[in-house]
């Protein structure tokens, strides 16, 4: 951004999103894959999933391509599915965990694809990229978890949402919600919410706009800053007057549309690549964890307030076709300096990254909601590339 005073708007939506549903089934088929097969002797590095899901009214169906153990059998994953939409929280009518018709259309890997993922078998004999494809990350100092305000805070919001109905009591909500915050940015820095849009499915079909206002508003000030929300703050909820057919019942849904939401809410570029579904000999999803994981821990050694930073790749080939770092022009380390300063603390191959962040691993169904970003570190693995344990490398390289 070259202005200094600004508005900018970032949405996010809840677990119970149609599209979110399906992220989350599919996230849950690749968690699967890693945990049995591993479980039955197979290498982690040899597990391939690329699983796409639709929702609709009292449907569900997974397609794509999989490698791994003979054990896990169509009825397996179904289970799982049905799982992830009950802890989700859908016993409704048009969408129910135990009633849904799941259809499971996955079949084996292409062997096209294989010759050229799989180490030793391609030109180079490395492990290449899944796909070829541009990646981008972000980090800002917006954040005490260095992610841009308008999209943190309104994962934020939604995940106190869920955590109100599904663990304090709060049954008139249901599973389906979005949130929209607009940040004033003043001198760059983000000062106040100057609008907060809020649309939550309810239960209870007798409530209407204002019921819900004085139900969620608490939880909308407990998680945005002290001061943040002011009288002229403006504020939408359910604006449409209900919310009562939610989830897929109410739209369909599909592995892949919150890309988006799933980064920097707008605030950095895509590459257009989804996550969800995907292991991480894809690069969609590995090195955009490593692009954010590098940006974060650039940011966090001090040498930029923001940064931004886009890798590429063949399908085939292990060795990334481009590294670009984008700074502010006016900062005090160029970025063609932080460009090397990246290659030479991360090993940027697939194969490399895998390693270095240790992805190979059933820690993917937790990514699903709230951002793949802004996570907080968990002591199994999951969220790897939100650790800030490149610091000091990365001070050295200077």
């Amino acid at each position: 951004m070259s202005r200094k005073h600004y508005d900018f708007t970032s949405e996010s939506v809840s677990e119970g999103h149609p599209d979110k549903v399906a992220d989350r089934i599919s996230d849950e088929i690749v968690d699967l894959y890693f945990r049995e097969s591993v479980k039955d002797g197979m290498s982690p590095w040899d597990i391939r999933v690329a699983a796409e899901t639709l929702t609709t009214t009292n449907k569900v169906i997974i397609a794509g391509e999989t490698r791994g153990s003979d054990r896990i059998t169509p009825e397996m994953i179904i289970e799982t599915a049905r799982a992830a939409i009950k802890d989700i929280g859908y016993e409704q009518e048009g969408f129910h965990w135990k009633h849904a018709d799941i259809d499971v259309l996955l079949h084996a890997q292409s062997a096209d694809i294989a010759q050229g993922v799989d180490q030793g078998d391609g030109p180079t004999k490395e492990e290449g990229a899944g796909d070829q494809g541009i990646m981008f990350g972000y980090a800002c100092s917006d954040t005490e978890d260095f992610m841009p305000a308008p999209v943190y805070y309104s994962h934020k919001i939604l995940e106190r949402l869920a955590k109100a109905r599904k663990e304090e009591g709060v049954t008139q909500l249901g599973p389906d919600s979005k949130a929209q915050v607009t940040v004033a940015y003043r001198d760059r820095k983000p000062v106040h919410a100057k609008s907060i849009v809020l649309s939550t499915q309810h239960l209870d079909a007798s409530l209407n706009s204002a019921d819900i206002a004085k139900l969620v508003k608490p939880y909308v000030y407990e998680v945005l800053p002290d001061g943040w929300i002011t009288e002229d703050t403006i504020w939408h909820i359910n604006p449409t007057g209900k919310f009562v057919i939610g989830g897929p019942d109410g739209d369909t849904g599909l592995t892949g549309r919150k890309i988006i939401v799933d980064t920097y809410g707008g605030m950095a570029p895509h590459g257009g690549g989804a996550f969800s579904g995907k292991d991480s000999t894809k690069v969609d999803r590995s090195a955009a964890y490593a692009t954010r994981y590098l940006a974060k821990n650039i940011v966090a050694a001090g040498l930029a307030p923001w940064v931004d930073i886009q890798l590429s790749y063949a399908i085939g080939v292990a060795t990334p076709t481009s590294i670009y770092v984008n700074v502010d022009d006016a900062n005090d380390v160029s970025g063609d300096v932080i460009e090397r300063i990246c290659r030479e603390v991360m090993d940027l191959t697939p194969r490399g990254i895998r390693k270095h962040l240790n992805l190979n691993q059933p820690i993917f169904a937790r990514t699903a909601a709230y951002g793949h970003f802004g996570r907080k570190p968990d002591a199994d693995g999951g969220f790897s590339w939100e650790k800030t344990d490149l610091v000091e490398a990365i001070r050295a390289a200077l």
